[in-house]
């Protein structure tokens, strides 16, 4: 039997886990988020910005709200489908481009990038990582900067749950995680549980420190990297809420 694909480029995963993943609490945090990462990015109106990795559209539909010029990029057809029937239902030109985040580049083309939600480290070889690092920088203009937002393996390491669970509209998704590869490595199975069916997913990603993934940036030619623990600009410490990193091209 041929090998299955990984689990981020399976349509059925993005499509039984789309109710998990973005939940109308999920909707209702995008315009505080969008706000406050357009400060970190310094990003006004009619500036052009890269939402990468967009999924249904929440930050994109968020940053054309505002007046900026959007362009969304995500694998997932359905999630595109999605955006863009919001974006018209509200006259918002949003462009929506169907590509995977490794290979996605546009020399400088925009003056702002962002990457939220941990959609970043998916890929079990770490040199698709900088691949995607590297086009991000490409990607923007001088005096551009990139936004990424993900759990820090500090925050998982000071808070690590084995297993937890979550439910919406009577679908229960059950969690369980390890860590692996030197604590390097989240490696989850997630079930969901709708009546009497039965949907079992295998979910990794690759965990990292502030300063790891502040070396990253800066080997794939970011000038300056700025590390937050949340949207507001909070110091990333103990109490921290996210590992939020902006990342400068000179």
């Amino acid at each position: 039997m041929p090998e299955e694909n990984p689990w981020y480029e399976q349509d059925a995963f993005w499509e039984v886990m789309r109710p998990f993943l973005f939940s109308e609490r999920h909707w209702n945090e995008a315009p505080a988020q969008i706000e406050q990462a357009l400060i970190l990015l310094g990003a006004g109106s009619g500036a052009k910005v890269l939402d990468l990795c967009c999924g249904p559209g929440r930050h994109s539909l968020e940053l054309a709200r505002r007046g900026l010029q959007v362009t969304g990029v995500d694998r997932t057809a359905a999630y595109l489908d999605e955006a863009r029937k919001r974006a018209e239902a509200e006259q918002l030109t949003i462009e929506f481009v169907q590509e995977d985040m490794r290979t996605f580049c546009r020399p400088d083309a925009f003056d702002g990038a962002i990457n939220l939600y941990t959609s970043f480290g998916y890929f079990e070889n770490a040199e698709d990582d900088r691949r995607v690092l590297t086009n991000a920088h490409r990607s923007l203009r001088d005096n551009g900067a990139f936004v990424i937002d993900m759990v820090g393996k500090e925050m998982v390491a000071a808070g690590f749950q084995e297993r937890d669970w979550h439910e919406v509209d009577g679908t229960v998704l059950l969690e369980e995680r390890k860590l692996g590869k030197d604590g390097t490595w989240m490696d989850n199975r997630w079930t969901v549980l709708d009546g009497g069916s039965r949907k079992e997913f295998h979910v990794t990603h690759r965990l990292y420190s502030a300063a790891e993934i502040t070396s990253l940036l800066t080997e794939c030619g970011f000038a300056a990297v700025d590390v937050y623990g949340d949207f507001s600009g909070a110091p990333y410490d103990h109490d921290a809420e996210r590992l939020v990193v902006v990342a400068h091209k000179g």
